[in-house]
């Protein structure tokens, strides 16, 4: 195998993309903040940062692979041109759908939720039925895609194709491998014909297409690979392979992985498997984060406010710190109201408050991981933003009791990149 990979992280908070060599070198790393719903900006993002990679690079591409954030989909038409606006992977409006879905999927599914991919499909084919209904239009959906899948999709051309990681919301059964019996029910006849085929997670779907090729100054053997979500692709860059080692997410939101040798289901608490090879990722994501910091701390002030902290003093405040209302993990509260009270004269109690509480809601996670059945935790790596603040990592080290460290790769980006290179299965058996 010659030629380099690239990896691009459409995250929560921007994109990224990254170009890695066979030894698993970063040879490009270029970014662009975005946190846009517009399909047709993430296309020009997109085509723009394969642009700025120097020829010398972009000619000797041999695989792409593209990362998004989970359950953020698209209603496409049949020539894959989306129909409306992204809805992003936290959007809860798809409630009565969740009900007609309760009464159709087995209890605790990862699928029973306003926001799962499939609730969203589900809303959008009544939506358009609709619309189709009441002014005689001719729009119809045809595709349902992530924003993974349609982002390589403008690439390789072939619409409605996953893989196996974007597609456990939208409710495929990651052992079976297939849809599960339970798609046959008449109430979901209308969504079959616009289910997307499933692969493996980095498996080649296809090159790119050739006039974009020239266009872009990619080889005309360059392949689209299958991607993934944007916190397994964290996952992958930290190069955690032993059941027990857990990776901490901290960008907008807080996400958990633990690799597990057994998987765990459990919708009411917020927690999902993904297969990774013969083990499973268990975690679960909570809408409080890095998010919350920077509405209330510039990137300076949590540099210089996080040095004043005594990391070893714990704060007597107790928050849970939300934007606003509704927590998915790792309490599954949709109406969870934000506590912030009391709020110190000081900035830099505040934010100690506000880093002592992240890393109590953190270590709450891991905990109800295990209970749910989870392997032990025996290390945590730090991926995102977040993994820079020294003084937030001796806090959650003290409240994990367990080592914590920054992974060596933090990039989403990069991960993907190691992907669309080695494969999902060759490159957990290499340690890449």
């Amino acid at each position: 195998m010659t030629g380099y990979g690239l990896g691009i992280d459409f995250g929560t908070s921007g994109v990224r993309a990254i170009v890695v060599d066979q030894a698993g070198q970063v040879q490009h790393n270029s970014a662009c903040p975005s946190t846009t719903v517009s399909a047709d900006v993430w296309r020009t993002i997109l085509f723009e940062l394969i642009a700025e990679i120097p020829e010398s690079l972009r000619s000797r591409l041999h695989r792409i692979a593209i990362d998004g954030t989970s359950a953020t989909v698209l209603g496409c038409n049949s020539a894959g041109k989306p129909l409306l606006p992204a809805l992003l992977y936290n959007d809860g409006r798809a409630t009565a759908e969740l009900g007609k879905l309760q009464a159709i999927v087995p209890a605790n599914h990862v699928v029973l939720s306003p926001s799962s991919s499939l609730a969203k499909l589900l809303w959008l084919n009544r939506e358009f039925a609709a619309v189709n209904s009441h002014q005689g239009r001719r729009k119809a959906i045809a595709y349902l895609m992530h924003q993974a899948d349609w982002l390589a999709f403008l690439l390789h051309g072939q619409p409605g194709i996953s893989d196996y990681h974007n597609s456990l919301k939208l409710g495929y059964d990651p052992v079976a491998l297939a849809y599960p019996d339970w798609f046959r029910h008449p109430d979901l006849a209308a969504i079959q014909p616009l289910l997307p085929k499933v692969t493996t997670p980095g498996a080649v779907i296809g090159p790119v297409q050739p006039g974009l090729a020239e266009q872009l100054g990619l080889p005309i053997a360059c392949q689209v690979c299958a991607g993934t979500t944007d916190s397994i692709a964290a996952f992958l860059a930290s190069r955690a392979m032993n059941p027990g080692q857990g990776v901490t997410s901290l960008g907008s939101t807080l996400v958990l992985k633990l690799l597990s040798r057994r998987r765990v289901e459990n919708a009411q608490c917020g927690i999902y498997s993904h297969r990774l090879g013969n083990l499973w990722l268990v975690g679960g994501a909570s809408n409080t984060g890095g998010a919350i910091l920077r509405h209330y701390f510039s990137d300076r002030d949590l540099v210089n406010l996080s040095q004043q902290i005594d990391r070893n003093q714990a704060s007597s405040l107790d928050y849970y710190p939300l934007l606003q209302p509704g927590e998915r993990f790792p309490i599954n509260d949709p109406n969870l109201p934000p506590r912030l009270d009391p709020r110190p004269s000081r900035p830099v109690d505040f934010l100690h408050g506000l880093l002592e509480s992240l890393a109590k809601i953190e270590a709450q996670g891991y905990r109800l991981l295990q209970e749910q059945g989870a392997s032990p935790l025996t290390q945590v790596l730090t991926a995102g933003g977040g993994a820079k603040n020294q003084t937030w990592q001796a806090i959650r080290q003290r409240y994990l009791q367990i080592p914590v460290m920054a992974a060596a790769q933090t990039e989403a980006a990069y991960g993907t990149a190691l992907l669309a290179l080695r494969g999902l299965e060759e490159g957990r058996r290499n340690g890449l």
